[in-house]
């Protein structure tokens, strides 16, 4: 119990500590690489809270997106190293007083909340926990598995149509484009 709960807040330190990060360069790839840090953390709570499934699904969208938003900015972005000093941050003091007033009240809730039974005062945790995968998978699975279809085609496309096209030699020697 004392080991998960101090994994449980060294990957929450890591999370927050990452997400300060995430605001306070300048350059657009340490950014993303704290930014994927960071969900990686949160990934490694969940497993440290023994959600297996929700942390290695946390963990690999996370690093599956955080390359391609990557791979994007050093594309697209004039300065993706930060060298030209640009200032990511706006709205200082808006922001830091909405961070902290969302922080006050994420404690209040946590700490003042009703959080039901103990984990040993519930009944039959397997039937429950294979009732609430049937929910989420049962009738929407078709949904996220035609999401996902989409998304990719929509990646691809995304890049085949970013893709200049190189003017072609035809057979007489003549160059052609296509």
């Amino acid at each position: 119990m004392y080991a998960q709960a101090f994994f449980v807040a060294v990957f929450g330190l890591a999370a927050i500590g990452f997400g300060v990060v995430v605001f306070r360069t300048s350059s657009m790839m340490r950014s993303a690489l704290a930014l994927l840090f960071s969900m990686t953390a949160v990934g490694c709570l969940f497993l440290a809270m023994q959600t297996e499934f929700l942390g290695v699904l946390q963990i690999m969208m996370m690093a599956t997106e955080m390359s391609i938003m990557a791979i994007f900015m050093v594309m697209f972005m004039m300065d993706p190293g930060g060298l030209g000093g640009m200032d990511m941050s706006h709205q200082k003091r808006f922001s830091i007083g909405a961070g902290v007033s969302a922080a006050v009240v994420a404690i209040a809730v946590a700490l003042l909340s009703d959080w039901g039974p103990a984990a040993e005062q519930v009944v039959d945790a397997q039937a429950q926990t294979r009732a609430l995968g049937m929910e989420l998978l049962g009738r929407s699975m078709m949904i996220f598995e035609t999401a996902g279809i989409t998304i990719l085609t929509a990646m691809i496309a995304a890049t085949a149509v970013s893709i200049p096209v190189k003017k072609l030699a035809s057979k007489d020697g003549k160059e052609a484009s296509e």
